[in-house]
């Protein structure tokens, strides 16, 4: 019974702890931030909004909370010892790698290139540094890395449940320039999660730790002599993908598959530098370039196929639906092709306008589904519906703004913040994707 008050002692003050910490509140903040530019550039393309940010956010702070449960359960049986120290160096790695390229704020190459650092740090004779350089290399050696790249693989196989099940739903349809000049839709499915976790660590004098015996076993054999406690370790995760080929549902799948890939490998790999510390290096190599691989894996899927999202001689195809509109209401899904319209073939958005003015009392369309067949939908027609029954269809000539690729670096997005665009209109509310940033363009 000691045990168990000792546990809820600890956790108690690790929630305590939690809130009292500003980083939970601005990882909060970044996400919000994060889901109001996306919407405003929704509405710079398409002069509708398709999200609601509180909403949004309300459920990946949610889904976030019951991830940080659900593995700091995991965490606490597993036992690998992770301080604050090694987070907060985490956190500082995946911060300098982002002055580089913006999309290396992530801890799978901050893990990487601390495994390695501490590695090279063992053969070099670094005795004698005294001062703030040798408390740094003190501190670095002191880092249980095969504990750190196991958190980090949790982390990603975390990210990919949530990818798995709520990627779709975080999806944004896009202008975009394709291989030709010409433009294609496409869709940014992007989605971040603040992730609070509650990690069991051995004590080694820290101030208000337990000193009783452990109330379970550990997988693994961390010193629990001296005692333990329950700390406090605010994280965000979160993935950013971009297609032209694909549908929102099927890119969200194809996303979690290779995560949850480089999550076994990279588990699997820390296990292996927990038994052999010799094969740290190996994990390492396998954090920084099997995450390398899930980025190169989706960018040559893309290459190979053909975009989707364009009109061709069956008519007009659908990038989108406005939620709460007709469109929606009569079942359309993005994908689809709408080939005629109130007896009319259609082939662009003013032939699709006409039709449906042709009749004021109902709106008839011959739609081909995703497997090509034939589909009839109709509904009457109502005082105030969305001009296009609430439909945004893949760009044409005449489209005026798309999605382009803006700087790579923190570095590059801080120099060209002050440019303008051709039409002298700055667009500054770049959102981070798989490859790079991504701002409206006219």
């Amino acid at each position: 019974m000691d045990a168990v008050f000792a546990l809820l002692e600890q956790l108690g003050t690790a929630a305590v702890q939690l809130l009292a910490q500003p980083f939970y509140y601005i990882a909060i903040l970044f996400i919000a931030l994060q889901y109001m530019r996306q919407i405003r550039l929704e509405r710079q393309m398409f002069a509708v909004r398709l999200h609601v940010w509180p909403r949004l956010l309300g459920r990946a702070v949610v889904a976030g909370l019951l991830t940080g449960l659900c593995f700091s359960v995991v965490g606490a049986f597993i036992g690998a010892s992770v301080s604050q120290e090694a987070v907060l160096w985490l956190w500082g790695s995946a911060v300098v790698l982002m002055l580089f390229r913006i999309r290396y704020l992530c801890f799978a190459y901050g893990a990487g290139v601390l495994a390695l650092l501490q590695w090279l740090a063992g053969l070099l004779p670094l005795d004698g540094l005294s001062g703030w350089q040798g408390d740094m290399m003190a501190s670095l050696e002191a880092i249980d890395m095969a504990g750190l790249l196991m958190l980090v693989a949790l982390l990603h196989l975390a990210e990919a449940m949530l990818v798995a099940k709520q990627g779709d739903k975080l999806a944004t349809p896009l202008f975009l320039e394709g291989k030709r000049g010409k433009l294609v839709g496409g869709y940014m499915l992007q989605g971040f999660w603040p992730v609070p976790l509650l990690l069991l660590v051995p004590a080694g004098g820290m101030a208000g730790a337990e000193h009783t015996a452990l109330p379970w076993m550990t997988l693994f054999g961390a010193d629990w002599t001296q005692g333990w406690s329950i700390i406090a370790l605010p994280m965000v995760i979160g993935f950013s993908e971009l297609t032209r080929s694909m549908l929102p549902k099927e890119k969200a799948r194809h996303a979690a598959k290779g995560l949850t890939l480089f999550s076994v490998s990279l588990l699997a790999a820390a296990l292996l530098a927990w038994w052999q510390p010799v094969l740290l290096p190996l994990a390492a190599l396998v954090s920084l370039v099997m995450h390398e691989a899930i980025i190169w894996r989706s960018r040559s899927v893309e290459a190979v196929r053909s975009p989707l999202y364009v009109n061709d001689r069956r008519g007009l195809r659908i990038l989108g639906i406005v939620p709460g509109t007709p469109a929606e209401a009569m079942g359309l899904e993005a994908g689809e092709i709408i080939a005629k319209v109130n007896g009319v073939r259609v082939y662009s958005k003013e032939e699709l306008h006409a039709s449906l003015q042709s009749n004021s009392a109902l709106s008839k369309l011959e739609v081909l589904n995703l497997a090509g067949e034939v589909k009839f939908v109709q509904r009457a027609r109502y005082a105030g519906d969305h001009h296009q029954l609430g439909v945004i269809l893949a760009p044409d000539e005449q489209a005026n703004y798309y999605a382009a690729a803006g700087p790579s670096s923190l570095l590059e997005l801080l120099r060209s913040s002050r440019t303008a665009n051709r039409r002298g209109r700055s667009f500054n509310d770049s959102t981070v994707t798989a490859n790079d940033d991504i701002s409206a363009q006219p």
